[in-house]
């Protein structure tokens, strides 16, 4: 057996968030030990993957196409874009490989991290002061055929405060390319110059102040960032924004803003799936298909104080491409159940159980290891969600505009009776 620990845990989860941390701790042999990444993900999808048809594609003739030109590869990028590339054969959601290059490594393990701590002493060499850290603004991009492009920009962060938007073309920083890790690498707390194009050919510099971005709290403080009322003639329309739906904190805040926050008040809410990462229990929606009672208590010379353990106003759901795995079990149910509006764009279609699995340098696969249908019969993998009501949102050159979010508040407030 290689020696790659594997670290399970169903991130979209449909009952319960979590099934349980594995550490594989057969003694491996030299050989083994010495494998490379390239050998090492091979032989993990071999042994894991869960079609052990592996989709149709021959698993052996994908080794011998691309285990010359990951040997080739000159530089870890190289390698990793190799690897990547084989993965992409097997056409399903939640199987990539990441390097500490990429924010998406440092973001997993964020998720990882405090759900299982074993994983913590064999992962802490690699990570910054053994930290799921980095430094950097708190941007999503989208590489596109003319450039990259803002996708998203996360609530509170430095991005926002110095004033960058979605849709925003991303031309250098500090004089050099953009890249999401290597650009803020070392620039905690430095001025950095980040040359955009807010529309066709007029650039412009926006100074941003990179900061270390600690995933296991990152999501969360944009959640809480994000929370907003908008009111229009008496009446509230609440909002925020689910980056991430991974752990049941998430959840508890939520639900802790509608019943006793800064949204106890509004007459209706618009929940903001969006983008980020899933991991929502199914059991969730519960919260909105209430059958709980409310209890109401009056004490001398005070107003009555009804407290309730689930939310029935109306609610209005939001949706994109980049809405996947849990979140998409939530639009499912939502959508079954007549909660109420779905809008946006169709989900992702990304819904299968994903294991972590830590190779010998560090570097981790995401792996698909069991495929997930809903109600029995119902695969949205590869499928996706499609919202109730349809409303794109262009994005190049978009200038900060969100005419999703702004149809969804709409609908809220349609929705009040």
């Amino acid at each position: 057996m290689l020696r790659i620990r594997r670290f399970s845990v169903l991130l979209l989860c449909t009952v319960t968030f979590f099934l349980s941390g594995l550490l594989v701790t057969t003694a491996p042999s030299a050989s083994q030990t010495d494998s490379s990444p390239f050998e090492q993900v091979w032989q993990t999808v071999n042994d894991n993957f869960y079609d052990p048809n592996f989709n149709g594609v021959d698993w052996l003739a994908a080794k011998a196409q691309y285990k010359p030109l990951a040997d080739a590869a000159q530089s870890e990028t190289e390698r990793a874009q190799v690897i990547n590339r084989m993965l992409s054969a097997l056409q399903t959601s939640h199987t990539h490989f990441y390097t500490p290059e990429d924010k998406a490594y440092y973001q997993l393990l964020g998720i990882f991290l405090p759900l299982l701590p074993d994983l913590q002493p064999q992962i802490e060499t690699h990570l910054p002061d053994g930290k799921p850290q980095y430094s950097g603004i708190g941007i999503f991009t989208k590489q596109t055929a003319t450039g990259t492009f803002v996708e998203a920009v996360l609530d509170g962060s430095p991005a926002e405060g110095a004033g960058l938007m979605r849709g925003d073309k991303l031309l250098s920083v500090d004089g050099q390319p953009f890249h999401p890790i290597g650009s803020f690498l070392e620039k905690v707390g430095q001025p950095t110059s980040i040359l955009v194009e807010r529309s066709p050919n007029v650039q412009e510099e926006i100074v941003v102040v990179p900061e270390m971005l600690d995933t296991t709290e990152m999501f969360m403080d944009a959640m809480k960032a994000s929370v907003d009322v908008v009111e229009r003639a008496g009446q509230k329309v609440g909002y925020v924004h689910l980056w991430s739906y991974a752990g049941e904190k998430f959840h508890k805040q939520l639900k802790n803003e509608l019943l006793y926050g800064q949204l106890k008040d509004v007459d209706s809410f618009t929940l903001d799936l969006r983008d980020g990462w899933g991991g929502a229990s199914a059991s969730y929606l519960n919260f909105y298909t209430p059958q709980n009672i409310a209890i109401t208590g009056t004490a001398r010379n005070r107003p009555p104080s009804t407290a309730s353990s689930a939310w029935s106003k109306p609610v209005v759901m939001l949706v994109n491409e980049g809405s996947r795995s849990g979140k998409e079990i939530l639009a499912y149910g939502f959508r079954k159940h007549g909660i109420g509006p779905i809008v946006g764009t169709k989900t992702a279609g990304a819904v299968v159980q994903g294991n972590l699995y830590v190779m010998n340098d560090g570097s981790i696969l995401y792996l698909a290891i069991a495929d997930i249908q809903v109600d029995g019969d119902v695969r949205i993998e590869g499928a996706g969600i499609e919202p109730t009501i349809e409303v794109a949102a262009p994005l190049a050159y978009a200038q900060g505009a969100d005419p999703q979010k702004e149809a969804a508040i709409e609908v809220a407030f349609d929705e009040i009776r």
